[in-house]
């Protein structure tokens, strides 16, 4: 994973651009991919593609010639969309276009303008306060072309068509951790489950991994393939994987939809105390366009934020975030594996979050089927097998149980998954209420 930050990082990823296409042909290589495109103009729901943007050249120089500012060194120092501009301005006409970092002096901002055009530059603090001369010569040297809005398309087949999503973004120039390491940690998770599944362990659900730009990237293609919505239960974004900092999940915009519940049970028992943050508290990314209206796809959101209970954690999650200082250096490969594995547990916790229907009647001879827990030398496993099985009825989900235990998804799963061995219960994707009482026992 750290090889592919290494190769990809610092090109110019732009919305529409040639730098961004060169780094989704490299993703392709990794794993089976499928690139969409869509062209500039295309109208996307309430939205229209831009066209492709590219920077040749811009720099900042005095009138003696002395570059002070070079989009060659960086390509941060150009506002994402700027327009061209060439000519002698003063100081104060640049400083007006001229983009800092809020907090740290010594940080080049990202900056973007899709549909506000106008010229703009990107510098340090420092080297803004040094800039005194009355008069200074800008040249930005960018073209707005027709050009196509890509889109990566990793597909798992599952038993059954309805899908999971992940999701991440590849755009950004010049920058990892937002959002470089979720595309990285993306694509090792769908390579894995494509092992796994050429290995026989065919998912039971589809998976379906998405890399596009943010969101107009979202939004093309949820505009472009409506008729897979419907088969879309779930998913999850994956944004700032990399950074030093814990786990943090945010639920879609239905909390107690079957997917949040399984994920928050999930990440309870894979790694307890992490944070769990209501939608659009911990971070605003792609998951909004996947929960809008007219959507309504139950996807959640997977991060690593600094500090995720304060309500800046949206705009600032980590201190390097959107400048030049979100480079290799502050993502670990240990970090990106652990997410790696994480993501893989909660995808395992959708795959079984069915509901578990009992084919036994009154209260299982626990002993008989090995399944006995004695309660004088664990007690607190003796209640809790008994009160899992109590709620194998049809009408409740994995997560169900865990929710009403108040146990992880993992702790319930390894009961379940003693039971279906034994013949005592099955999955469905319905509820299969086996209460004589309810009027639809599909007990024999």
């Amino acid at each position: 994973m750290m090889q592919l930050i290494e190769e990809l990082w610092f090109l110019k990823r732009d919305l529409l651009s040639d730098d961004y296409d060169r780094a989704l042909e490299r993703l392709a290589q990794e794993v089976p991919m499928t690139i969409h495109a869509v062209p500039s103009g295309t109208k996307v729901w309430s939205w229209t593609v831009p066209e492709k943007w590219t920077c040749h050249e811009a720099y900042i120089e005095t009138l003696d010639g002395r570059r002070l500012l070079d989009y060659a060194n960086h390509p941060l120092h150009v506002v994402s969309y700027s327009l061209p501009f060439e000519g002698e301005v003063s100081r104060d006409e640049l400083l007006a276009h001229l983009h800092v970092h809020a907090t740290n002096p010594d940080a080049i901002p990202y900056v973007f303008k899709y549909y506000q055009r106008d010229w703009g530059l990107c510098a340090t603090q420092t080297l803004r306060d040094a800039l005194t001369d009355e008069k200074y010569r800008v040249v930005i040297r960018s073209e707005f072309t027709p050009g196509s809005l890509k889109i990566g398309e990793v597909y798992i087949p599952g038993q059954r068509p309805e899908n999971f999503v992940l999701a991440a973004h590849l755009d950004h120039p010049a920058m990892v951790n937002d959002d470089l390491s979720g595309v990285v940690v993306g694509v090792e998770v769908a390579r894995r489950l494509l092992a796994a599944a050429a290995g026989g362990e065919k998912p039971y659900y589809g998976v379906r991994l998405l890399i596009f730009p943010e969101t107009q990237g979202s939004i093309a293609y949820l505009s472009q393939h409506e008729d897979e919505i419907p088969n879309m239960l779930g998913g999850l974004f994956l944004e700032m994987l990399g950074n030093d900092a814990p786990h943090a999940l945010q639920q879609s915009f239905q909390p107690l939809s079957a997917p949040d519940r399984a994920l928050v049970n999930a990440l309870a028992g894979h790694e307890p105390g992490a944070y769990v943050g209501g939608f659009r508290t911990v971070i605003d990314n792609d998951e909004r366009q996947f929960n809008a209206p007219g959507v309504r796809v139950p996807m959640l959101s997977l991060s690593r934020v600094v500090n995720p209970h304060l309500p800046t954690s949206r705009f600032a999650p980590y201190p390097e975030y959107h400048s030049s200082l979100d480079t290799p250096a502050i993502v670990s490969h240990t970090r990106l594996e652990q997410s790696v594995e994480l993501v893989l547990e909660l995808i395992q916790a959708f795959q079984h979050n069915r509901y578990v229907v009992n084919h036994f009647k009154g209260e299982v001879f626990a002993s008989g089927y090995g399944l006995w827990v004695d309660y004088k030398s664990d007690a607190a496993g003796h209640k809790r097998r008994f009160e899992i099985m109590d709620r194998c009825d049809g009408t409740r989900r994995v997560a169900d149980i865990a929710d009403e235990l108040h146990i992880s998804f993992q702790d319930v799963w390894q009961v379940i998954a003693l039971l279906i061995e034994k013949g005592l219960v099955s999955l469905s994707d319905t509820p299969q209420p086996t209460d004589p009482h309810s009027g639809g026992s599909h007990l024999p």
